[in-house]
C-alpha cells in the first residue's frame, strides 16, 4: 500500500485512471471532483458526472495484436465493390478512379476514423451500457451541471442532448467564458463542463454521445422520474476523410496536409533510423524560435525532423499544416447544429505566467498505418532521449501532426496554455487534441520539478511509442 499526500491547488472536473498495463481498458478509472473555496462564476441547482467510456470483452492484448497484424481489422465501414460503383455513378469514372488511386498511393483508406470501433466495443455511460439508460433525475425550471468526462481508452465522443441548449462553462477543469452549442467533440481524457436548463416542455431528454467512426453511441437520460425515457436518436452517417482533409484538396481552412514519407522502404528495418546524424536539440524536438513563428499557422512549407527520413514507421508528412482551431471536424461540419470548436474556448482569465516563452520545441506526431506504429518525430520511446526543461522557464510546444488519425496529448504535471494561430493567449488545458494535418501550439511553464510523462491519450498509440519523458530540473 502507498500513501500519497498533496496539497489540492486547482479545482473543477478530472479523472484519474492507471497507467499501467491495459488496466485503463479494463476499467481502473474514475472521475475525480474538486470543488472550489470561492463561489464560482456561474450557478446550478444539481451537479451530475458523465463518464463516457469504451469497454470491450475482449483482452486488451488480443485487440492490440489483431491491430499489428491488420491494422483495420475493427473498421467495418471499409469501402466495397457496390461503393465503387455507386460513385462512378455520382462522379464519374475519372474523377471516382483518381479519387481511388490517390487513397491507395498513401495505402490509407477514408473510412479510418477509429483504429476500435463498435464491431469489439460497447460504449458506456456511468458504466452503463446503452439498454442500461442510466438516469438522472431534475425538476423542471432548474440548472443542471453536467460534469463531461471522456475516460474511454481509444474513443472520440460527440455528445448532444436533442431538445436541450449546452452552455459550456469549463474545459479540462478550468473556467472558460460561458458559450452556448447544441453539441461537443470530447478527445480522449478531456472533459467539458456545461449547463442545461430543461424548461419543462419535456419529461425526459436523451444523453447521446455518439462514436466518432458512428459504429455506435453511449447514451442515458435526464427525466423528471426513474423510468421514462426520451426518443433515442439514430447515429448520424459514417463519415469519410477527404483529400482536404488530409491536405490534398484546394480548401484553404483544412490546410495542405499529407504526403507520403520520403523514402519508405516498407523491406527496412528498425536499424535503418539514423540516430546517429542527429544532434541532441533535434533528439528533444528543440528549434530554433527565430524560425517557427509565434502561433500554430506557422508559414511555407513545413519542414520535418530528419529522423523522419528513411524511416519504417513513418508512412505519411504533413506538408502545409493549420491549426484548424474553428474547424468542428470531420463528420461535424455543417450538420446543422452548432457545435464547439476549439476557437469558442477562452479561459475566464488572463495568461498565467505573462511571460514571452524563451524557447521552441517542435514535435511532429507520426506513425505508420499499415504497421499500426506511433511515435513522436519517428522515433519511439525506447529510443529516444527525454525533454529537458529548467526550472522556472516558459517554453512553446508546437505539434505538427503528420497522420491521418486525431491525437489528444497530454502532459502529466504542467499546464498547457493553448495559443490562437497569433500566438495569444487562449485556453488552458492539461490535453491538445490534434485532428489530421494540424499544427497548434502552446505554452508551458516548468513549474514542477520532477520525470513527467508526456504522450498520446490514446492507449495503444502511447504503448507503442508515441510517449516522450519530460524532465524538470534545476
Amino acid at each position: 500500500m502507498y500513501e500519497y499526500r498533496f496539497k489540492v491547488v486547482q479545482s473543477g472536473t478530472y479523472w484519474y485512471h492507471s497507467h499501467s498495463g491495459f488496466q485503463e481498458q479494463l476499467g481502473v478509472y474514475g472521475a475525480l471532483i474538486i470543488d472550489p473555496k470561492e463561489p464560482e462564476p456561474f450557478s446550478y441547482d444539481r451537479d451530475y458526472v458523465v463518464f463516457l467510456s469504451d469497454w470491450t470483452d475482449e483482452s486488451p492484448a488480443r485487440v492490440l495484436a489483431k491491430l499489428k497484424k491488420r491494422s483495420d481489422y475493427y473498421n467495418r465501414g471499409r469501402r466495397t465493390l457496390g461503393d465503387f460503383i455507386n460513385d462512378v455513378a455520382d462522379n464519374g469514372w475519372s474523377d471516382t478512379v483518381s479519387k481511388r488511386w490517390a487513397w491507395a498511393k498513401m495505402n490509407m483508406s477514408p473510412t479510418d476514423l477509429a483504429d476500435i470501433s463498435g464491431a469489439t466495443y460497447t460504449y458506456l455511460l456511468n458504466g452503463q451500457a446503452p439498454d442500461g439508460n442510466w438516469t438522472g433525475l431534475f425538476q423542471p425550471g432548474e440548472r443542471i451541471r453536467l460534469r463531461l468526462i471522456n475516460g474511454s481508452a481509444m474513443s472520440y465522443f460527440d455528445f448532444r442532448i436533442p431538445g436541450l441548449k449546452l452552455t459550456v462553462v469549463a474545459a479540462d477543469g478550468q473556467n472558460v467564458k460561458p458559450v452556448q452549442v447544441d453539441e461537443v467533440r470530447l478527445a480522449v481524457a478531456e472533459t467539458l463542463d456545461v449547463i442545461v436548463e430543461p424548461d419543462g416542455s419535456q419529461n425526459a431528454y436523451t444523453l447521446f454521445a455518439q462514436a466518432m467512426d458512428r459504429s455506435g453511441y453511449a447514451r442515458g437520460t435526464l427525466a423528471v422520474r426513474d423510468g421514462l425515457q426520451a426518443p433515442v436518436p439514430e447515429p448520424d452517417p459514417r463519415p469519410e476523410l477527404s483529400m482536404e482533409d488530409m491536405g490534398h484538396g484546394d480548401h484553404a481552412a483544412h490546410g495542405q496536409a499529407a504526403a507520403p514519407a520520403p523514402s519508405d522502404d516498407p523491406h527496412a528495418g528498425h536499424g535503418d533510423m539514423n540516430h546517429g546524424a542527429m544532434n541532441q536539440n533535434e533528439m528533444n524536438g528543440q528549434m530554433d524560435h527565430a524560425t517557427m513563428g509565434h502561433g500554430s499557422s506557422g508559414g511555407g512549407m513545413q519542414t520535418h525532423p530528419a529522423s523522419e527520413t528513411d524511416n519504417p514507421l513513418v508512412d505519411m508528412q504533413t506538408m502545409m499544416p493549420v491549426s484548424k482551431l474553428d474547424d468542428p471536424g470531420i463528420g461535424l461540419r455543417d450538420n446543422g447544429r452548432r457545435v464547439l470548436t476549439y476557437a469558442d474556448l477562452r479561459s475566464t482569465f488572463a495568461d498565467p505566467d505573462g511571460r514571452e516563452p524563451t524557447r521552441t520545441i517542435e514535435l511532429h506526431l507520426t506513425g505508420h498505418m499499415e504497421r499500426f506504429a506511433w511515435s513522436f518525430d519517428g522515433i519511439p520511446f525506447a529510443d529516444a532521449e527525454p525533454i529537458r526543461l529548467r526550472y522556472g522557464e516558459r517554453v512553446r510546444f508546437v505539434l505538427v501532426n503528420d497522420t491521418m488519425m486525431h491525437h489528444p496529448i497530454h502532459l502529466h504535471g504542467l499546464w498547457s496554455d493553448l495559443e490562437d494561430e497569433h500566438g495569444n493567449f487562449q485556453v488552458r488545458k492539461h490535453t491538445i487534441d490534434m485532428p489530421p494535418g494540424s499544427k497548434r501550439s502552446y505554452r508551458v511553464t516548468a513549474d514542477a520539478l520532477g520525470r513527467w510523462a508526456y504522450h498520446c491519450h490514446m492507449l495503444m498509440h502511447m504503448d507503442l511509442g508515441m510517449f516522450r519523458e519530460v524532465r524538470v530540473e534545476e
